[in-house]
């Protein structure tokens, strides 16, 4: 498949964004799938670690967006 070309950063942006946020919300969801008592054993303390794990990563990826990366020095 051929690289596409983006005729903006706003666009490719987009693009790729919206790509990646629509994986990453399948993947939560074939998790879900794992709550299936009847085929699946676990503890709240799992699920917790799991969670927590979840969200730490999601509140990195955020402030990343958030916070201006401070320059570089340059003479």
């Amino acid at each position: 498949m051929p690289k596409q070309k983006f005729t903006s950063k706003r666009e490719r942006f987009l693009t790729v964004a919206e790509s990646r946020t629509n994986t990453i919300i399948e993947k939560i969801r074939i998790l879900g799938n794992c709550s299936n008592r009847s085929l699946y054993e676990y503890s709240k303390d799992e699920i917790d670690k799991i969670f927590k794990a979840i969200q730490d990563k999601l509140n990195e990826t955020k402030t990343r967006f958030i916070i201006k990366r401070e320059k570089e020095f340059k003479l």
